[in-house]
């Protein structure tokens, strides 16, 4: 078990701020601490998690509210169990998506006195989640306060600095398009829409869009900055020291671009002067951009929706693809490596979740333009599994044996792509429990794979093809389907997903996105069973286009075997037998060349091992 931390003194403190917090001469009867930073990011930097400060809870996602008698955390049923074992009993843990769990605006509305005054930093919490809140509790007569200065700031007193790393230009042979072009194109966006101005906050797609990338956020390759679209200009709002002359000259070569650089604390200075001096035309943010930045715009001028650099970043570009592609490959060069001595090393010597992850990662190293890790691998042994987003530290790590299944969820960033890849295996023998849950989960991979559909789709229509067979037995998984990947940008990228959830600004699934397909089983306390691939929405070679409409399909672009002693043959009908042995062929016809190529002959004979064909 991990070790708990304890967080009843800093409870404590934090409610005495909330006493001393006049605002109309009131207390706080609740504050809000969400996950994210001033730029709604899912993974901020170590001195922004300021949720995992006050409750010791580390998961990606969750909202702990304080009041002067609770402390409750909300959090999805990735979480849960790590929820629970991570925080102390100071915590209440609240299961988003469970029936019996009010939302957290209905928690306040009654928990809380009369004419109660909730307190949330205004500069980390979206505009979307702020109106919600707002609408719910003004209802009953509460107030929700924009309290300017962090709470969780005040109380913590061994605060890191923010990381301030100078910034790289991404070569146009990886990006595939200009910062011009994509100026060009955002703005005869913002013109149809009648905007005068675009204001960028989402990390992501202010590297994107202007061919950058940092390393500010751990496995995140952006920057801390803001970016504040005119008609004559672009004002990037970032510490002029992270403007190295490499970022300067990058600036320079494009045509047109005319960027003016600001201090990144002026962005609502700045903001407050664009808007006086531009007085036309919509301001246009992201309905996730902070409250703070949203509210200096008169309401009549807010366009808050999401931005052009979103979908367009969604929508690879020709050199983009084939740099995921690519990126693919040579992951998948890597893992064989691993696996292949993984699956000797074990008995021979002790290999732990640690030293197993840090092995992968030096096989990844090798391979080129490699940057480093997406995200921090999920090694994890037995129960250890059943932790949907687990991650080992020192008074848990386990020792991979053959006694248990070992799922690893992993990824690399390449200068070309990002990789997300996720395998169970069994080195010993699985019990049959075990083999038909897998062959459950992968029937319902193999079915999102072929699955052929309209273009424009949401993705929550396909999620259930992933859990058909899992339902059929009574069996789900309590996380969604697929998620978006950047191209050598964060791992998880809207604003497409597949899930049994909307997704508030999904604007349907198109040729040339990239997406996750990684249904699982988890028992907890006992294993879990996850198979991830990466796929790229292709135009379907269907017989019929009913209304025109185009029709689509997935090209799957992982490239690593699927573990065949997990598969309970007789549960595969013949179209997946057939399915599978082609993925596999596909293993070995791109795969295998390069694993001789490299030299790592122990490689591609244990790769050819686990790609023989299934026959009944």
């Amino acid at each position: 078990m991990p070790s708990v931390k304890p967080t009843g003194a800093l409870l404590s403190q934090l409610r005495s701020l909330m006493k001393e917090c006049k605002y109309y001469n009131k207390p706080l009867n609740a504050y809000i601490v969400p996950s994210t930073d001033a730029h709604n990011s899912e993974y901020p930097a170590d001195n922004d998690k300021r949720r995992s400060f006050i409750s010791g809870f580390n998961g990606s996602a969750g909202t702990a509210i304080i009041t002067p008698d609770h402390a409750c955390m909300w959090t999805d049923g990735r979480y849960f169990l790590q929820a629970s074992q991570e925080m102390d009993s100071n915590w209440t843990l609240m299961k988003e998506g469970v029936p019996s769990t009010p939302s957290q605006e209905l928690w306040l509305t009654k928990n809380l006195p009369p004419n109660s005054s909730v307190g949330v930093d205004p500069n980390v919490i979206s505009h979307s989640t702020w109106t919600t809140f707002q609408q719910q509790l003004e209802t009953v007569g509460f107030q929700l306060v924009p309290v300017e200065t962090n709470l969780i700031d005040l109380i913590w007193n061994d605060k890191n600095p923010p990381i301030n790393n100078p910034i790289v230009p991404l070569e146009l042979k990886f990006a595939g398009k200009s910062v011009s072009q994509k100026l060009k194109d955002v703005r005869m966006q913002m013109k149809d829409a009648n905007a005068s101005i675009l204001v960028l906050t989402a990390l992501d797609e202010i590297a994107w869009f202007l061919n950058l990338r940092g390393s500010d956020v751990e496995y995140n390759p952006v920057f801390f900055s803001f970016v504040i679209v005119l008609a004559d200009s672009v004002i990037l709002l970032v510490d002029s020291s992270k403007v190295t002359s490499a970022v300067q000259a990058h600036f320079a070569a494009e045509t047109d671009l005319r960027i003016k650089i600001e201090p990144y604390t002026k962005v609502k200075e700045v903001l407050k002067q664009s808007i006086q001096s531009v007085s036309e035309g919509f301001v246009w943010l992201s309905t996730d951009a902070c409250y703070a930045l949203t509210s200096i715009v008169p309401p009549k001028r807010l366009k808050s929706e999401i931005t052009p650099p979103a979908l367009m970043k969604a929508v690879k570009n020709p050199v983009e693809v084939e740099g995921m592609r690519n990126a693919h490959i040579k992951d998948a060069v890597a893992l064989c490596c691993y696996f292949s001595w993984l699956e000797k090393a074990i008995h021979t010597e002790k290999v732990t979740e640690i030293s197993g992850s840090d092995k992968l990662e030096r096989f990844r190293e090798q391979q080129a333009d490699h940057i480093g890790p997406s995200f921090c691998t999920i090694s994890s042994v037995g129960p250890h599994g059943a932790i949907i987003h687990y991650q080992p530290h020192s008074s848990t790590d386990s020792q991979i044996t053959a006694n248990e299944l070992y799922l690893c969820d992993s990824g690399a960033q390449f200068k070309d792509g990002t990789t997300d890849v996720t395998r169970t295996v069994h080195f010993g023998t699985p019990t049959e429990f075990e083999k038909e849950c897998f062959t459950r989960v992968l029937k319902g991979q193999l079915r999102i794979a072929r699955a052929i559909f309209p273009s424009k789709i949401k993705g929550n229509c396909l999620d259930s093809f992933a859990r058909q067979f899992l339902w059929d037995v009574g069996l789900d998984y309590a996380h969604g389907t697929g998620h978006g990947i950047g191209s050598y940008l964060n791992v998880h990228e809207g604003p497409m997903g597949m899930s049994w959830k909307n997704f508030p600004n999904d604007p349907g699934l198109e040729a040339g996105m990239f997406l996750s397909n990684e249904p699982g089983y988890y028992e907890d306390g006992k294993f879990g069973i996850r198979i991830e691939d990466i796929v790229h929405i292709t135009h379907a070679n269907a017989p019929h286009n009913f209304n025109n409409r185009g029709f689509l399909a997935f090209e799957t672009v992982t490239l690593f075997p699927k573990q065949l002693k997990m598969i309970k043959v007789d549960m595969l009908t013949d179209e997946e037998i057939s399915q599978l042995n082609t993925y596999h062929q596909r293993c070995r016809d791109i795969i295998g060349p390069l694993l001789i190529k490299q030299g790592l002959e122990d490689a591609k004979k244990w790769m050819w091992k686990e790609t023989e064909p299934i026959r009944r």
